[in-house]
Parts: C-alpha cells; structure tokens; sequence
C-alpha cells in the first residue's frame, strides 16, 4: 500500500530539520523526521526533486548531510555525507544520477557513485544561490555577495561560460556594489534573471554581445530574497527581508501586483508552472498560497517552526485527487516544545492591595469600635 505523504502538495523544510508535507486539500501538516531527536544542526538549508516523477526529495542539512525521502514510502530511505569548503547549501541539483552541491564558501562539486569520479570547482566566495538550467541539466548558475552571477557547464568546469559585469557607476561615480541573492533561467531561452539585496530585479542575456543586464528593476527599500517565475514566465514573483512580495513584469520592467498578508522575512517563493498559484514561506512559520491573478490568499496553514525551502508539486488536478483517509501522524516535538516542558513551574501568589481612605475609620473585623471615654468638665 502506497503512503499517503504522496497526496501532499507542498514540502518544507524547516530550521529544526524536519520535512513538513502539507496536504492543502484536507489542510492537513505532517512532520517526517529521519532521527527520534531533533537537532538545530540539522536544518534543512536546500531542497530539490530527486526523479522528474516527484517521487523523490533530496534534502541538505546544515551538518553537511544529504538525505534522500521517498513520496511513495513516506519515509527517509538513503543519507549521504557531502562536506567540503564552509558554509550551509546554497543550492542541490541533480544530474545523472549524481548529485549537485554548493556551499556558501564557493565550492561547487558534482557527487558521482565512486569518489574517485568527483568533480568540484570554486565558483568564488560568498555564494547566496545556485540553480540548475533545466534545459540543460549539466549547466548551473551561481551568485552571491560580491559574486556577479555566472553560468558553468559542469562537462568543462574550468571556465564559466557566461561572467556577468556590473552595471556602471552611479550618479555619484560610484561603484554599484554587488549581491545577487537569487536567480532562474528563463525556459525557451538563455535568459536569467535575478534579484539582489539592494532591492533591484535583473535580467540578463548571454546571448546578446553586452554582459550587462539588458533590463533592471527596483522593488520597495529592502534585501529581495526569493523570486519563481510565473507560468508564462513573462513575469517573476520576488519576495523580500521586510515581508513583502509582488509581481514583476519582465517586458516592460514595471510592477504589476502586490500580494499581501505576510509578518516576516520570506526565505523561498515557488509559482506552480501550469496554475496561477504561488506558495510562499519565512520566519513567520507560515506556509501561505496566493492566487497570482486575484492577488487571493487561497490557503494559509501555521507550521510552528521557522521555515527556510519549499517545493510546490505540478500536480494540477488537486480536485480529482483521491481523498483515501489520513494516517496518524507522529508525535513529534518541536524545539520550542522541550524548551518549555523542560522549564520550572513557578507559582505565583495573587495580593489584594486595600486603599485606605484617611477619612473613614477602620473597623476591625469581629471587634467592636472602642468607645471614647468622657471627661467631666465639672468638679
């Protein structure tokens, strides 16, 4: 018998390392955790599709680790060390049956069966993001912090195939400085666009002779963190540090939308690639999917931790699904759980304060007020 983790719509990862599979239809969160501790060292950092049936996540840890969950069995099945250079993941792919990494000290490597046939390189330091061409699988993007976005091909890692320039100084003369935090590679096309920590949308063309972006954008007044593309890929979703996300178009370069009803930092966006639907999460513990034509909150369901990655399934007749009853979940204990049970209870004592009024005489309680003694005037 199949599990039912294959009915869930989105996957989470959260900082205290447990996949959370949220069925939206019967607004339902279940937890999976591969260890009975949680441990904080163990957060999930990056998250991606292990086949192209979805039947498989790869998630990376903070420690390192590279853990394989099956849909199908609703369980974690395979776990892999994959340490080099410093830093968490800032991107995993998968290509060929080997497994792509990058950590935020630069170091791209491809993991093969046998670790004679490992492949790395050094992308440079300070790496946000990086991100596979799924045109072209053996190509991946990466950029960062003072890490202007370029394109490898991982079949001849030497050289970055395309090396983006910064745009030119400002009114000032001034260097512009650089922080790519996100990006995606246009379908049907060798585009890329971006967005930065300086609040700005980029897209870039390698075909054409500059390597300068050929359109830019601005978006409110704070770091953009996250973006997906829309179905028609004619605009981007970015989402921002301060809780904010709209709708960029990417012909003209003007906003478009607003979607509203966030509460903190956004750590991933992810549009659905057939309805006009995008899930988002962040700091908030919230998982919330918008309609991107009606700018509706279609769900919202509270996660209780903080959230970093999100995959949002292609499934698009979420409808027609079979509603076979719901299996109990685990009982599992977030952080903040043991935090609290682990506490001293602390009685605290209630004390009613009387307010005396200088004229009114007290009164003692069961007694009697004492009589003045007169004193005669007369002899």
């Amino acid at each position: 018998m199949a599990s039912s983790a294959r009915w869930n719509h989105v996957w989470v990862g959260s900082e205290t390392g447990i996949l959370k599979g949220v069925n939206l239809r019967r607004r339902q969160a279940t937890n999976y955790v591969a260890a009975c501790a949680l441990r904080r060292d163990e957060g999930v950092c990056a998250m991606c599709w292990g086949d192209p049936s979805e039947s498989e996540i790869l998630i990376g840890c903070l420690d390192g680790s590279v853990k394989l969950f099956s849909t199908e069995k609703g369980k974690f099945t395979e776990s892999r060390q994959c340490l080099g250079g410093e830093g968490s993941f800032c991107g995993l792919a998968v290509h060929d049956s080997s497994i792509i990494t990058c950590v935020e000290s630069g170091l791209l490597k491809v993991w093969r069966d046998a670790s004679s046939e490992n492949m790395e390189t050094q992308v440079g330091a300070g790496v946000c993001r990086m991100r596979q061409n799924p045109a072209q699988p053996q190509c991946v993007g990466t950029g960062g912090k003072e890490n202007a976005l370029k394109v490898w091909d991982l079949h001849r890692p030497e050289e970055p195939i395309f090396r983006a320039k910064n745009v030119r100084n400002d009114w000032l003369n001034l260097r512009v400085p650089v922080w790519e935090r996100d990006l995606q590679f246009l379908p049907g096309s060798e585009k890329i666009v971006t967005c930065t920590g300086h609040h700005q949308v980029r897209l870039y063309d390698p075909s054409s002779p500059q390597r300068r972006p050929v359109l830019e954008a601005t978006y409110g007044e704070y770091p953009l963190t996250a973006l997906s593309l829309t179905p028609g890929a004619d605009s981007v979703v970015v989402g921002s540090s301060h809780g904010d996300m709209a709708v960029i178009d990417l012909r003209q370069g003007r906003l478009v939308k607003c979607l509203k009803g966030f509460a903190g930092s956004l750590r991933s966006v992810q549009c659905h690639p057939a309805l006009p639907l995008v899930a988002s999460c962040g700091l908030d513990r919230f998982l919330r999917v918008h309609n991107i034509e009606d700018k509706c909150l279609v769900h919202k369901v509270y996660l209780k931790s903080r959230l970093n990655c999100l995959l949002l399934t292609s499934c698009e007749k979420w409808e027609d699904e079979d509603p076979e009853p719901t299996a109990p979940q685990a009982d599992v204990k977030e952080e903040e759980d043991e935090l609290w049970d682990g506490m001293e209870t602390v009685a605290t004592r209630t004390v009613l304060r009387r307010t005396v009024d200088p004229n009114v005489q007290e009164i003692q309680l069961g007694k009697h007020p004492k009589k003045q003694k007169r004193t005669s005037a007369g002899p």
